[in-house]
């Protein structure tokens, strides 16, 4: 699974993930790469569902053997 249909440059979408992992809210991340709120919200929400994606596939292996 990966993030689809996303106008953002992949160098700006790797920052914003930078900023995902750094823990920074969405406001601040909006701030330092000077975006609209609506779209970093947009990808961190797509970030927060390919890792519950992964999370449902290795939780499935673990408890499935």
């Amino acid at each position: 699974m990966k993030i689809t249909h996303c106008k953002l440059k992949k160098s700006l979408q790797k920052k914003l993930l930078e900023f995902f992992v750094a823990e920074e809210n969405i406001r601040t991340a909006t701030d330092l790469r000077g975006i609209q709120l609506s779209t970093t919200a947009l990808l961190y929400y797509k970030i927060k569902l390919i890792i519950e994606y992964h999370l449902s596939l290795e939780t499935h292996e673990i408890f499935e053997g």
